[in-house]
């Protein structure tokens, strides 16, 4: 490739970018990774320890703990293969979507459990025995890399299990890939996911001192002409305009949450001006509105359904999405009938002000556990909601069926809407003229069925989705850290964006697709990419430089010595006399204090309880030694890591 610097800083091509992005690169990794017979390795070992329905717990237990656990993660972890993580992810996903049957049900529950658990533990060897900053690079290429299913395979097992997708993009032998963390999204694997090993990392890609290109199903304006790999984020050498830093989760974040607050000022203007007889604030929301839409499809799509289902406003998004197309069709109608000012379109448009309004609370607090609870509430409330309904519209046709015609007594046939007015007020107990009128239907068959609806309404559909969402709810607030870091976790990965399309703000994204796609058939793909790096920069060059200037000065910089402080380089502590107490445990622990503190307490000497019981168990009592060996080589290795910095 073409590396010499160019003189035009919007089109100059980023050729050095991730030399200047990778200020620790792996030092060794293996050529090939078996990752399709290690998968099968650990399918055949999972299925050859438990045969019965275990919990969680009792694989946390002592004696469980000893005889499963343990083995599995000595045999399984090994320094050199980063994949076993993956591997093991992929199973717990299988044995979950196998559950058939009563009698297995339970067993694939605890077999992939058990892959769970062993994931989290081989993980925390990783973090134990890699520290510092080369460390934080190793747990991120084990979690944000990705790897293929079938690497490794023979040539015609993988031609006869490999399935065409639809549609494939190419991205230079990256398409058929997955990467762990998302395995664990997928899988809800919460206790893995809330280890320090695995938020370290999702703090790192959060804060975008982890980089790489992420990994995506579709990408509807697709750029890959390079695939950056997972580095360490230098900010002193990188461009002053980096477009990568777009895509990270802290900086996407504040982005989306301009853009929905845009979007519901134009909405607002909309809705206050929608008398006048030419609103110019309709157009601007409706192209704008077009825009916002067009990125949220995207954002579908670059994950599935799956992953972006987990994002807490993910369902009020939704709403907003069929609000707004039931309101061009809408407006499209008032169009054509020539009456704008008072349409159909306003009308409807009135019902988003709630979707709207509701999103801005979940934006500002996404951590609530309130709301996390009220998101996994509303899946049992759609689905027996949607029971409820199904059911019920027998009683509805049954009625409407017994009094099809006139009686001869006067009165005409109640409306279908009016018997569905009566049987709403009487599912949620507000009246019940749908009782008193049931004779109207027929003398004995009528009151029948209205006091059967009723009861299987107001009492037994109703109790049932109370003891639902309580059951929920008390499931979360149970477990309220894990689920904070999976819901965290989810937003990062899913603000990770490979589709160029998230570059170009709303309605600009509109643009972009109507200029950018076409080209990309006509010119090289070296060509489109360097068309597509300067008009993004262009269009995001103010907030590009803001970005670039507040990393150069607050992030990851430590201060040098003998340099006078300066007001840029203040650091805001808040308004509480303890920040001191997280300051002591930033601060690099300095040599002689380290030596002083291993000759009061040697780390050899400190009883490790888990490790002694297990010894014990297995009658193996040199092994409760591992782990003190271990964590005394990490912290020799720290303090030289220290001095030689101090060194230089």
């Amino acid at each position: 490739m073409d590396t010499e610097p160019s003189n035009d800083w919007a089109s100059r091509d980023d050729d050095d970018d991730a030399e200047a992005e990778a200020c620790l690169a792996p030092s060794h990794m293996p050529a090939t990774l078996t990752v399709y017979s290690t998968i099968h390795r650990i399918r055949r070992l999972v299925l050859a320890s438990i045969d019965d329905p275990y919990t969680l717990e009792h694989f946390r237990e002592p004696r469980l703990n000893a005889l499963i656990v343990r083995p599995l993660v000595d045999r399984l972890y090994n320094p050199a293969d980063t994949s076993v993580i993956y591997c093991l992810l992929v199973n717990r996903v299988y044995f979950l979507r196998e559950q058939s049957g009563l009698g297995h049900q339970s067993v694939n529950v605890a077999r992939a459990t058990l892959c769970e658990l062993v994931a989290n533990r081989v993980l925390r060897r990783f973090h134990e025995d890699n520290p510092g900053q080369p460390g934080l690079l190793l747990l991120a290429r084990i979690l944000v890399d990705g790897l293929d299913p079938f690497q490794g395979a023979p040539p015609d097992v993988e031609r006869e299990g490999r399935h065409l997708q639809w549609p494939v993009q190419d991205r230079g032998g990256h398409e058929w890939k997955l990467t762990a963390l998302e395995l664990a999204i997928l899988s809800e694997s919460k206790t893995f996911i809330s280890s320090s090993a695995c938020q370290r990392v999702v703090d790192a890609v959060h804060d975008g001192q982890v980089v790489y290109t992420p990994l995506s199903f579709i990408d509807i304006l697709p750029d890959h002409y390079k695939h950056r790999p997972v580095s360490l984020y230098n900010p002193q050498q990188a461009p002053l305009l980096n477009h990568h830093r777009l895509i990270v989760p802290r900086v996407r974040a504040m982005v989306e949450v301009m853009q929905f607050f845009v979007l519901l000022a134009l909405y607002s203007l909309t809705m206050i001006n929608r008398h006048l007889e030419h609103s110019p604030w309709e157009l601007l929301f409706c192209v704008y509105a077009a825009g916002w839409v067009l990125q949220e499809f995207a954002a579908i799509i670059e994950h599935g359904w799956e992953v972006h289902a987990q994002s807490l406003w993910s369902f009020l998004d939704l709403t907003f999405v069929a609000i707004y197309g039931a309101y061009i069709v809408a407006r499209i109608y008032d169009f054509c009938g020539g009456h704008l000012r008072d349409g159909y379109g306003l009308l409807i448009l009135c019902i988003a002000a709630p979707v709207l309004l509701t999103r801005i609370a979940f934006n500002l607090m996404p951590h609530n556990i309130v709301f996390i609870s009220l998101h996994a509430m509303m899946k049992d409330f759609t689905f027996l909601t949607f029971l409820a309904a199904w059911c019920f519209t027998g009683f509805l046709l049954a009625l409407k069926w017994l009094i099809a015609t006139d009686q001869g007594n006067g009165d005409a046939a109640p409306s279908w809407s009016t018997v569905c007015k009566w049987m709403l007020w009487i599912w949620f107990g507000l009246d019940g003229t749908g009782i008193e009128e049931s004779v109207r239907f027929h003398i004995v068959l009528g009151p029948t069925l209205m006091i059967a609806f009723a009861f299987l309404g107001n009492t037994l559909f109703l109790t049932i989705l109370v003891a639902m969402l309580t059951n929920t709810f008390s499931r979360i607030i149970a477990d309220e850290a894990a689920e904070i870091c999976f819901r965290r976790t989810v937003l990062t990965f899913e603000s990770v964006k490979s589709d160029a399309i998230f570059a170009y703000p709303p309605p600009f994204n509109i643009v972009a697709i109507a200029t950018l796609l076409p080209l990309k058939f006509l010119v090289s793909a070296r060509r489109f990419h360097t068309v597509n790096v300067a008009m993004i920069r262009v269009m995001n060059a103010p907030g590009l430089l803001l970005i670039s200037l507040f990393e150069r000065r607050r992030l990851w910089v430590r201060p040098r010595q003998g340099k006078k402080p300066s007001l840029l380089s203040w650091h805001f502590t808040g308004f509480s006399p303890h920040g001191d107490i997280q300051a002591v445990f930033k601060v690099p622990l300095p040599a002689d204090v380290s030596d002083k503190i291993d000759e009061l307490d040697p780390v050899e000497e400190v009883p490790v309880l888990e490790d002694d019981v297990m010894s014990r168990l297995s009658a193996d009592m040199p092994r409760s030694r591992l782990r003190r060996s271990r964590m005394s080589r990490r912290d020799r290795a720290m303090e030289w890591r220290i001095s030689r910095e101090e060194n230089r």
